[in-house]
């Protein structure tokens, strides 16, 4: 082969994926409906929501069209799940956590008690069984589910007074859902689950004392600080917080080959942007609520903490005890995550602390 061929040659193969790309017109598009459980606009989860509604069409070269409706613009927030297992819509964006009253197994599909960080559970879902499960207990309620999202670590969250022992947490009204949600109330706090759009005015009249929501850029633009003081940092609840894609699974499986890796490609890229995003930006939040609303930034002490993890390994006992499946997701979550986190405990973790001890970074 002569070089011009072979450099054409070259050229074809590089742009094999755009060549794959069907030739579509307006009226041979298909059209995907998104809903979602977050508010429109709203930094963070919400505009990450949009970026991905919007890349879809242009990675898809027009084969794919989506509508996207922000939380109560088609459905309520809450009522995504149902819309889409119905086939009314195609597709949500949500936190899998929030259909633990359909099945607990949900909650290890956003993030658990002292489970995995958000690089630990992408090792989890993509290289050690998680999609697997994940698949297993979407096709009971007749969805297929992938992740385009994560927020990394959460903060504690707001309170409207110090937690110093785990007596403050007696009788707390706290927005918290999932399973950290569970763990709060065998602590004696009443707990409900809010969508986001209802957060702040419950915070504001009292309905509730305390919020959980994600991090210091996500939560500036909630305004908790006209509410609530106190702004505890690490928080036990939810470590990673993968967000899902979720499509009807009928619909998900009358796709050509070529829709579904556009999906799943759309939604890796937004995976990897969203949680990129928050760490890019929490820092400078964090320092803006110090500053300019007198936010007083607290940490969690170990008997607080301690109370937590017994609290959690109950939770986790009776989560086992709902069903085999439950049971099943659990066992293997835990297994991999002693896996997981033991060898990052002896490298990244280890070398995190000591650049941050030498640096003066903490």
């Amino acid at each position: 082969m002569d070089r011009r061929k072979f450099l054409k040659a070259g050229a074809l193969g590089a742009a094999g994926t755009a060549l794959a790309a069907p030739m579509v017109n307006a009226q041979s598009a298909k059209t995907i409906t998104i809903v979602s459980t977050w508010p429109r606009d709203f930094p963070g989860l919400g505009t990450s929501a949009q970026r991905l509604a919007e890349r879809i069409p242009i990675v898809s070269n027009g084969a794919l069209r989506t509508e996207y409706f922000a939380a109560g613009e088609r459905v309520g927030a809450f009522d995504v799940f149902d819309e889409v297992a119905a086939g009314n819509s195609q597709a949500y964006i949500a936190a899998d956590y929030y259909w633990i009253g359909k099945h607990p197994g949900w909650a290890y599909f956003t993030s658990v008690p002292f489970g995995m960080t958000t690089p630990e559970w992408n090792a989890w879902i993509k290289f050690g069984g998680g999609q697997e499960l994940w698949d297993k207990i979407a096709g009971e309620f007749g969805l297929k589910n992938i992740p385009c999202g994560a927020t990394g670590a959460q903060a504690g969250g707001w309170f409207n007074k110090e937690i110093n022992s785990p007596d403050d947490l007696q009788g707390l009204k706290m927005r918290i859902p999932g399973l950290g949600g569970t763990v709060m109330s065998k602590l004696g706090a009443s707990t409900v689950s809010l969508p986001g759009s209802q957060i702040y005015e419950n915070l504001v009249s009292g309905a509730v004392e305390a919020t959980e929501w994600v991090g210091p850029y996500n939560d500036y633009f909630m305004k908790f600080y006209e509410a609530a003081t106190y702004y505890y940092t690490g928080g036990m609840h939810e470590p990673g917080g993968g967000l899902a894609f979720g499509m009807n699974k009928s619909w998900w499986e009358s796709l050509s080959e070529f829709e579904q890796a556009v999906i799943v490609a759309c939604c890796n890229e937004e995976h990897a942007a969203q949680p990129e995003e928050a760490s890019a930006l929490n820092g400078q939040y964090l320092q803006r609520l110090i500053t300019d609303h007198g936010v007083q930034v607290r940490q969690f002490n170990e008997d607080v903490w301690d109370a937590f993890g017994f609290a959690a390994e109950e939770v986790f006992e009776e989560t086992r005890d709902h069903s085999a499946l439950a049971a099943e997701i659990n066992d293997a979550y835990q297994a991999k995550l002693k896996e997981i986190a033991g060898w990052r405990a002896s490298a990244e973790i280890e070398f995190s602390n000591q650049r941050n001890r030498i640096l003066g970074l903490v």
